[in-house]
């Protein structure tokens, strides 16, 4: 069994079929980018695209994702060789948005899915979409900034 991860084929040995594709990433494939935080699905530290949605990763299994795209935040920005970020990804430094930095993957994915799927958020579909990520540090504010300035600067959050 195969999954695509990250643009590359990789393989899931039988006895990991059914896990979770959290564990998955970050203890078989070394992925740390994406973290565990609630593993009930609740504070999107876990957060991944699969197929371009975002998902929580603590909440699906390995099986579910055959002949499916799953983008980590390491993947984000593709595989651009000149090492370019993903406009979210820009932005949050702009933004100086990490705190303690732990949320901040789930939430730089959230808000890539959302400006893909609506480009010009306002600030209302903003908070509604990212209401279900939790920051610890209550970053919210510069968050909200950074995802504003994606769109604000009309670049192309279609990437991952």
């Amino acid at each position: 069994m195969e999954i695509l991860l990250n643009g590359r084929a990789t393989a899931v040995p039988n006895r990991l079929r059914d896990t979770v594709l959290l564990d998955f990433i970050r203890d078989f494939v070394g992925l740390t980018g994406t973290k565990f935080g609630c593993g009930i699905g609740l504070c999107g530290a876990c957060t991944v695209h699969i197929d371009g949605t975002a998902v929580r990763s603590c909440q699906v299994f390995v099986s579910e994702t055959v002949g499916r795209q799953v983008t980590t935040i390491e993947g984000l920005a593709g595989t651009a060789a000149s090492g370019a970020l993903h406009p979210v990804q820009q932005a949050w430094i702009e933004e100086s948005v990490p705190q303690c930095g732990y949320c901040q993957a789930g939430q730089i994915m959230a808000a890539a899915a959302l400006l893909r799927d609506n480009p010009t958020p306002s600030d209302a579909e903003i908070r509604a979409e990212m209401s279900g990520n939790i920051c610890r540090c209550g970053t919210y504010t510069r968050i909200r900034r950074a995802i504003a300035r994606v769109a604000r600067e009309g670049q192309d959050a279609d990437r991952g």
